[in-house]
């Protein structure tokens, strides 16, 4: 597959990853602790959704200059264990809303670091979550832990494995000793290919690795010789994000030189690479920087219609609710968002106060809800059915979305999208662009300052 790099060019702007819309610039402290109670207590009614649990371990040993998320460098353990105390306890007042009766099909470790946390501290945080929560250990289940392999011991994914994790994401991003010097992540691709060995070995049902384009002293054929070894090792997932450089935002990019960054033509000529490369080793572009292979559950997800965007990214399962623990998580239940306390001083008072430490979020509108099905169809199903929206939500499409299909009609005069009088459809052309695709329909746009967002390429 071949990306049109004028075309791609032109959509280039800052807007949404829509892992979540409205996103969570929108997220309002008016939503606190109380209305995600009322909400939590809510969505038991009727036939109660499965969860989805997200647990954010924030610690790193080390930073890594390109990383955004919310973290904390330390090397003194006792920092872990009173996050421990507090995240059991906040296991303790969510599991009580949900009365221990619907299954958590879904758990993923992210962070930070997980396996900054000991093999013995992860085993009681596993043991804790399944006192309070009904988790699923069926074979159909998905636990994921995010990985640094730099952290792991012998022993390691053996123990993970026993715990219930059936799937690793692996922080690759790149494996040029340049780059990885300049971004102060050093690790070798004999430590990344061990770690597939050993998973392969332990019956781990999906392997995934990340990758980032637009890094310091990428050139093309450096990152083309990543992606050789990337496609030697044939991970059953690719990520591969674009690097947001935001040092305004995030302290540890201000190490980054600026000046060794790629220019806008050669990020995108690293992108178009990257999915010329993976697409002809046979993985399926899943679409924004997501890949593949044919008979891996996210594959097969995109072929019958049931795949779903979160705060992971994209995900098989949407049928559930997700509750998310830790500092800075994000939670998705029932018509609402909401955001943990980012700070630890303050995620710590709630919590020591036998509150839940809900900071912020948002109860979605009527409109809220019917565009966040429209921009999730497009971006996970790659195509729109008007007349299903029209008869779900009792509403005449060409009427209520008057103005979005008069922006449309430039989107299909460059060949990213095709139309007819009942269909919205996302072409092969138009896969990369799917967040400026999703644009046209996000009503919050463009008042919400572009500059919050990363570029769409």
């Amino acid at each position: 597959m071949k990306l049109d790099a004028t075309l791609i060019r032109r959509y280039d702007c800052h807007g949404p990853r829509y892992t979540s819309y409205p996103t969570a610039v929108q997220f309002h402290p008016g939503f606190d602790e109380q209305s995600y109670r009322r909400v939590a207590l809510l969505s038991n009614a009727g036939a109660s959704r499965p969860l989805s649990i997200y647990v954010h371990v924030p610690f790193c040993a080390k930073p890594c200059f390109y990383c955004g998320c919310n973290k904390i460098i330390t090397q003194n353990p006792v920092h872990a264990e009173q996050y421990l105390q507090r995240l059991e306890r906040e296991i303790e007042l969510q599991s009580a809303l949900f009365a221990g009766r619907r299954t958590a099909l879904q758990l993923h470790f992210g962070g930070g670091t997980p396996t900054y946390l000991t093999l013995g501290q992860l085993g009681a945080l596993f043991e804790h979550l399944g006192r309070h929560f009904a988790i699923d250990r069926s074979e159909q289940r998905e636990f994921s832990i995010e990985i640094d392999p730099r952290t792991l011991q012998a022993t390691s994914l053996a123990e993970l494995a026993k715990l219930g994790f059936n799937r690793l994401s692996l922080g690759v991003q790149d494996f040029d000793p340049r780059v990885q010097r300049a971004v102060n992540r050093i690790q070798s691709a004999e430590q990344i290919a061990e770690c597939m060995t050993q998973a392969r070995a332990l019956g781990y049902r999906s392997v995934s690795f990340d990758l980032i384009y637009g890094l310091p002293l990428q050139t093309t054929e450096s990152f083309g010789e990543t992606l050789d070894t990337v496609v030697r090792m044939r991970p059953d997932r690719i990520a591969a994000y674009g690097y947001a450089h935001m040092p305004r935002l995030f302290k540890a990019q201000r190490a980054i030189r600026a000046d060794q960054l790629p220019d806008a033509d050669t990020r995108l000529q690293l992108l178009a690479l990257t999915v010329e490369r993976l697409t002809d080793a046979g993985y399926v572009y899943i679409g924004m920087d997501h890949f593949a292979l044919p008979d891996d559950d996210l594959a097969r997800a995109m072929r019958d219609g049931s795949l779903h965007r979160n705060f992971q990214g994209y995900s098989t399962h949407g049928d559930c609710d997700l509750i998310g623990l830790g500092v800075s998580a994000i939670g998705a239940v029932g018509n609402s968002y909401s955001q943990n306390r980012k700070d630890l001083s303050g995620y710590y008072a709630a919590l020591d106060q036998g509150r839940l430490p809900v900071d912020r979020g948002i109860a979605l509108s009527v409109d809220d809800v019917l565009r966040r099905e429209v921009i999730q169809r497009l971006m996970c199903k790659g195509e729109l059915c008007m007349r299903e929206i029209e008869n779900r939500y009792a509403v005449e499409f060409d009427n209520y979305f008057a103005s979005e299909l008069v922006a449309l009609n430039g989107l299909a005069g460059d060949g990213l999208i095709a139309r007819d009088a009942n269909t919205i459809q996302v072409t092969e052309r138009g896969r990369a662009l799917l967040r400026t695709i999703a644009m046209v329909f996000d009503a919050y746009l463009p008042r919400s300052a572009s500059t919050q967002f990363s570029k769409v390429i």
